[in-house]
């Protein structure tokens, strides 16, 4: 099977992709597939969903109407700003400036009425909340002051902090770090959320990505099985694939967690797509669980072509 074809015959927002992340394809190449996420395929798809309020589905963080009884709706505003981020849509585009705008103006989080990139008060939301403010220029300053201060002692956070938890999540860490890692790319961060973001990293890598620190145990399973989208969830991949977008040289402690991605490649060169988070969606963009996975195989591959280097 010729993988690289098989992940090119696809949507332009993951065409170009594979072509900037696993080709020599050229800047101008993989750019001019770029520009198609806002007028083809999945990326035009989800805008036309956006409603005149600015909302997705009539809600922030959850629909107007929550009547999934699988599990948490996955079709409101974040999520859907989340996959528009995956899709790589220009966040300068004419499509983009103008979601977004709507949001800005209209979208308001169902825990206090705050602005949308204000942020709420649960870390792994105001996470995600970072992320989109960064990736598509809102100012987010504030809320990445407050997940700086909100710092546990033992390097990471936890929605339950409110509630008395003392010990972080794996779960609420990696929103926090993807978004602190694209605040900084996006403004410099500051000295303290830098500082943060090297503390949530230790954090993870002091326990391989994987593993109890005061056991060595494995902590849990489902972070072997990898999907997608990850909505909220911690998975050994989307840990990887975090520190590759964050750069640099990789770290040893990342080893085994390498190794568990290497070990998951199907002998036709693909990773299946696993643990399908329950909810209602917009559209699908795999076949199921247990089928080859085009995001999956574009994901574990980048990894290991940044893993093991040139």
């Amino acid at each position: 099977m010729d993988v690289r074809a098989w992940l090119l015959d696809s949507d332009p927002a993951l065409r170009w992709q594979v072509l900037r992340d696993l080709t020599d394809a050229s800047p101008e190449v993989f750019l001019a597939e770029r520009e198609l996420v806002a007028t083809r395929g999945w990326g035009a798809r989800l805008l036309a969903l956006q409603g005149a309020d600015g909302q997705w589905d009539g809600g922030t963080y959850w629909p107007a109407l929550d009547d999934d009884p699988d599990g948490q709706p996955w079709t409101a505003t974040t999520y859907s700003l989340l996959l528009l981020r995956d899709f790589g849509l220009r966040p300068d585009s004419r499509e983009a400036c103008r979601a977004v705008t709507l949001v800005r103006e209209n979208s308001r989080w169902e825990e206090g009425n705050q602005p949308f990139f204000d942020g709420e008060v649960e870390p792994c939301i105001n996470g995600m909340a970072v992320a989109l403010g960064a990736y598509f220029g809102e100012n987010v300053d504030r809320v990445v002051e407050r997940l700086a201060r909100e710092q546990l002692a033992d390097g990471g956070w936890n929605c339950e902090a409110e509630r008395g938890s003392t010990r972080s999540s794996f779960h609420t860490t990696i929103c926090v770090l993807e978004g602190l890692v694209g605040h900084e790319r996006a403004t410099g961060g500051t000295p303290e959320s830098r500082e943060a973001r090297r503390r949530g990293e230790e954090y993870l890598l002091e326990r391989r990505l994987l593993r109890r620190k005061s056991t060595g145990a494995l902590i849990s399973n489902d972070w072997l099985q990898f999907s997608y989208p990850t909505r909220w969830f911690y998975d050994v991949l989307r840990g990887l694939d975090y520190f590759r977008s964050a750069g640099g040289r990789p770290d040893k402690r990342l080893a085994e967690a390498v190794d568990v991605v290497r070990s998951k490649q199907q002998p036709n060169g693909t990773w299946l797509l696993e643990n399908t988070h329950p909810g209602k969606v917009h559209f699908p963009l795999e076949a199921g669980d247990g089928q080859p996975s085009r995001w999956n195989t574009l994901r574990a591959l980048r990894v290991l072509r940044w893993y093991d280097g040139p």
